[in-house]
């Protein structure tokens, strides 16, 4: 299997995996607080990491690579969950699934400053069409749009292409998982702290599918779907491998309607399927 096949094939495999965090999310979100939410599944996650760097007897990253750790750290580990979490309190899990359709421009732009590629210029006509489509229906939701959760929502958007950007970078010379694996290792002082401060009163009110829910983004999105997702991106290039997330909001509103019972209506599902079209132009122009 050459490079770029296997390229496809892990960021696939991540994209399937991260499709299942926005409806996670907002299952624990109603029963956990937004910040102590995001410290503890970044803490779970953290102390995983922590063990596969011991048991695989990890060498310590560079003093060179800490700052584009630190990065990812900022975009994946805190931004992005955190982001995410207060936006769900302000709209729907489904509603904010389609702003997953920005998610590869955002990673492309962050491909070009950080990770030196250079798509041709049809690639951004087609992206820029996709990110239009999205804003656009954002706009046009009216009562059932929130100006602070559509906020929020595009502020995670911005954060989590610099960290998915960094990270592809970073892996090309330090490995997908051991990325990820460090990046939630340095937080992981400040996430314990923040999870002592932010620990609730009682957790008798927690359901069983709230639990479930904190397991999920704690084990997969935050940290084996990264183990995927940052090898597809290393192995087949930032801006070409980013334009899987178009299939995020496919599985993602497909959850959001059996798992957590939202309403998806014809107005998101041909959106999503506008801004794919869109996307899939702009994957034939990435390189």
């Amino acid at each position: 299997m050459d490079r770029s096949t296997s390229g496809w094939i892990n960021g696939l495999i991540g994209v399937i995996i991260f499709s299942g965090s926005l409806p996670a999310t907002r299952l624990a979100v109603a029963a956990f607080d937004p910040v102590f939410l995001t410290v503890a599944r970044a803490g779970i996650a953290g102390l995983l990491g922590l063990g596969l760097l011991l048991v695989f007897r990890q060498p310590r990253p560079k003093a060179s690579d800490l700052l584009s750790l630190v990065t990812v750290s900022f975009g994946v580990v805190v931004g992005f969950p955190l982001l995410t979490a207060l936006a769900l309190q302000h709209v729907t899990s489904a509603h904010s699934i389609v702003f997953i359709g920005l998610l590869p421009l955002s990673t492309a732009i962050f491909g070009v400053i950080r990770g030196g590629e250079r798509p041709k210029p049809a690639f951004w006509v087609f992206s820029l069409a996709g990110s239009a489509l999205v804003a656009g229906f954002a706009l046009a939701q009216g009562g059932e749009a929130s100006p602070l959760g559509d906020g929020l929502m595009l502020a995670a958007i911005i954060v989590c292409g610099l960290g998915y950007a960094e990270g592809a970078k970073l892996s090309r010379t330090l490995g997908g998982w051991q990325v990820i694996s460090w990046a939630l290792v340095l937080s992981l002082p400040l996430m314990a702290v923040l999870t002592v401060v932010y620990w609730p009163q009682s957790f008798a009110a927690v359901s069983v599918p709230a639990w479930l829910s904190l397991g999920y983004i704690s084990l997969f999105s935050m940290l084996i779907g990264f183990v995927f997702w940052y090898r597809g991106l290393a192995q087949g290039g930032i801006a070409a491998v980013g334009q899987l997330q178009l299939l995020q909001p496919f599985f993602g509103l497909a959850l959001a309607a059996s798992l957590v019972g939202e309403t998806v209506t014809p107005a998101m599902l041909l959106v999503t399927v506008a801004v794919i079209g869109c996307v899939a132009g702009a994957r034939r122009f990435a390189k």
